[in-house]
């Protein structure tokens, strides 16, 4: 659920949402969501001074809340 949101939020951001991948790994509670995107929308999945990547990250941890796990979303391209 928590990489679905990402992929969600994502794709509404970028001009290119056909290349929003997401991945995720689970290790017990953890789980470590990959967001990459392409080149040219890479600029604004982080935001000004990083703020969209940090609004990302906070709203995936209340997600994840609900299934009861940790998250921590990576993002590249």
């Amino acid at each position: 659920m928590t990489g679905e949101l990402v992929e969600y939020l994502a794709k509404a951001l970028v001009d290119h949402p056909e290349d929003v991948r997401v991945t995720e790994e689970i290790h017990g509670d953890r789980v470590t969501v990959h967001l990459n995107v392409h080149e040219d929308d890479y600029g604004k999945v982080i935001g000004k001074g990083g703020r969209i990547a940090t609004s990302l990250r906070t709203l995936a941890k209340v997600a994840a809340v609900r299934e009861d796990v940790r998250v921590n979303v990576e993002i590249g391209h």
